[in-house]
């Protein structure tokens, strides 16, 4: 069988590819490497498009621009519908940074550069975050878009190497180069790996290797094409079976999904039909196949509002997701995909109308999002006052002087003053630390409140105050290093302070280094005079919409225990290494406000604590300040100024 020619098992095995993605998507059990159908997809993708190019090529006929409008008027149709559907949709619910960032993942999708927005956007494919963002899927569209603008123009280029033996060892080769990357760069950088294009490659050259050489590989035995696609099968379910979120990937883990897709698609080429070619080839699975590009679409971005939403997956919810999607697709499909792919649009009126129209639209809504300080019109009026607070009281920006001022200068006005005024006016704390002790700010002023304590706020996002000899090593940004070595000036100026110290603990504390850079400034500190209490931390939330609960209109909004396991972890690591080591140092915590052994509250009397998925926002911060006091001595109570 001709490479060039229709293949109705390619559309089957399509048909898997996109089933297991929605299997592993919609959380059906032993379907935990499901993610392997996206590079299924990839060797389909490199196997048909090198047939096409081969064909055209072949011609002398070859066109850039028609062969890219074509691949514009394939994919961008119905990724706008979808999106502009999701947009619609989630606008009633998705709040702040998670409407922004829609916006902005929207843009990236439209232009082909998604997955590089992702990578730098997410800690990983796998996170919590990354479960509410109903664009993610269009990562892996966008690798082969990426694929696309450069494989033309390459197999062009290598035209008259084609026919010579050599060609099949320096392809051989540059696939090797391409997996040995792969396997390299999932363990040195898994995110990059995962959402790049570098790392798929060998994957797509899988399926271009096939297309390429077809003419040349073996033609198979009745029980070779037999063993060789159920061998295929095997590899594809046993790695959806197998992987999980927790696998290295993509590298030699994606190598048997792959390898046994190209095995299938060579079984397929032999003039022995095996049962395998035979079971993809039937009419439900080549329908279910026509239609995987728009199911692709559509199965993912419901799942995302549900997820923001907390919704549990339960079996009828995912046979609805499921009934959803289907016809989504049918309808898509029928009514969108293939009404515009075969239009004879040029590709100038391809580009404007299908990617630079609806940039320049997106662009604006982008640019709504995030000028526009109010968009509370999208909220229930009811629940307007509580989408204000936690929009608008990010400590952050009330005291931006103190969080965001000089990196060498910092201010040191009454706008940065907290507490109870000095006879000389002058500070006897301070509040040292990063954007989470910015959001402390509420916290520590009702725990001074009737104290002689005056402290001076200086915070700064991800920069810690760390003394010397430890600058240099701590931070790589000469900022931050003369904001520590300037920090460090004052305190040695002003000795017999009250320094109080909080960050983002569970994010430094995994490294030991971290700990003792940590540990080395409190030594500094005491050693100059100083007194010194650590204010723990607030747990992270498993996302950013648990911070959205109350307007949400949800009841419980208590977090489970398991889910901040983690962090409640690395903080009594982080404690008992500092009290191992400086038992003088004074702790508070204000966990104990809020957490039991069952979990702990985001809210209290009806006011959201949080602003995003691991700050307080102001009024919380304070709110969390007046219940440690009602149900605990004040730590700064009999503390005398020294």
């Amino acid at each position: 069988m001709s490479a060039l020619q229709y293949r109705r098992d390619i559309d089957g095995l399509r048909a898997i590819a996109v089933t297991l993605v929605i299997f592993f998507h919609y959380q059906f059990p032993f379907f935990s490497g499901g993610f392997i159908g996206v590079d299924v997809f990839f060797v389909i993708s490199g196997f048909l498009i090198t047939g096409l190019l081969l064909k055209v090529q072949s011609s002398d006929d070859f066109s850039f621009s028609t062969f890219y409008s074509r691949r514009i008027r394939r994919l961008l149709p119905s990724f706008l519908l979808v999106s502009l559907v999701t947009f619609i949709v989630i606008s009633r619910y998705y709040m702040d940074d998670d409407y922004y960032i829609f916006s902005k993942s929207w843009l990236g999708s439209v232009v082909g550069l998604s997955n590089i927005y992702f990578h730098g956007e997410l800690s990983q494919y796998f996170s919590a975050d990354a479960k509410i963002i109903s664009l993610l899927h269009t990562w892996s569209l966008a690798v082969e878009e990426q694929f696309y603008l450069i494989w033309p123009l390459l197999l062009l280029l290598c035209k008259p190497l084609i026919k010579q033996p050599k060609f099949v060892l320096i392809f051989i080769t540059l696939w090797l180069a391409a997996f040995t990357f792969s396997t390299w760069h999932a363990i040195v950088d898994p995110v990059a790996a995962y959402f790049l294009l570098p790392a798929r490659l060998f994957e797509l050259m899988l399926g271009c290797g096939l297309s390429l050489f077809a003419h040349r590989l073996p033609e198979l035995s009745r029980w070779q094409a037999e063993s060789i696609s159920l061998i295929g099968l095997v590899a594809i379910v046993a790695s959806a079976i197998l992987l999980n979120s927790e696998s290295i990937f993509p590298g030699y883990n994606a190598l048997w999904p792959t390898a046994g897709a190209a095995l299938i698609i060579y079984a397929g080429m032999s003039s022995h039909t095996s049962l395998v070619t035979r079971l993809l080839s039937t009419k439900a699975l080549v329908f279910l196949g026509t239609l995987s590009y728009s199911l692709y679409l559509w199965h993912w971005p419901p799942v995302a509002l549900l997820n923001y939403q907390l919704v549990e997956l339960t079996l009828p919810i995912k046979v609805s997701l499921i009934s959803f999607a289907f016809f989504a697709a049918w309808f898509t499909h029928a009514f969108v995909e293939n009404s515009l792919r075969y239009r004879q649009w040029s590709l100038r009126k391809t580009f404007g109308l299908l990617i630079l129209l609806p940039c320049v639209l997106i662009w604006l809504v982008q640019l709504t999002i995030r000028t526009n300080d109010d968009i509370s019109f999208r909220i229930p009026e009811e629940k307007r006052a509580l989408y204000k607070i936690m929009q608008q009281q990010n400590a952050g920006d009330l005291y931006e002087a103190c969080f965001d001022g000089a990196d060498y200068d910092f201010d040191q006005s009454e706008s940065c003053l907290f507490g109870n005024a000095t006879s000389n006016g002058k500070p006897n704390s301070m509040l040292l630390g990063d954007s989470h002790a910015t959001a402390m700010i509420g916290l520590l002023e009702q725990l001074v409140a009737d104290t002689p304590f005056y402290f001076l706020a200086v915070t700064k996002a991800s920069a810690p105050f760390i003394a010397e000899p430890n600058i240099d090593k701590a931070f790589a940004g000469e900022k931050d290093r003369q904001r520590s070595r300037a920090l460090q000036q004052y305190l040695t100026d002003n000795p017999s302070l009250t320094v109080f110290i909080n960050n983002w603990w569970t994010a430094y504390t995994q490294n030991s280094e971290n700990i003792e850079y940590t540990s080395a400034t409190i030594d500094w500190l005491i050693k100059q005079g100083h007194r010194v209490i650590i204010i723990e931390d607030v747990p992270g939330l498993p996302s950013q919409s648990h911070a959205y609960c109350l307007i949400r209109g949800s009841t419980d909004c208590d977090i489970d225990a398991l889910e901040i396991k983690d962090d409640l972890h690395y903080a009594q690591l982080f404690r008992t290494s500092i009290e191992a080591r400086h038992p003088e140092v004074l702790w508070i915590n204000p966990r104990l406000a809020i957490c039991d052994q069952q979990g702990c509250k985001t809210t209290l009397d009806g006011l959201p604590l949080y602003r995003d998925d691991h700050h307080l926002n102001y009024l919380g911060s304070k709110k969390l300040g007046e219940e440690y006091l009602r149900r605990f001595t004040n730590p700064l109570e009999d503390l005398q100024i020294q």
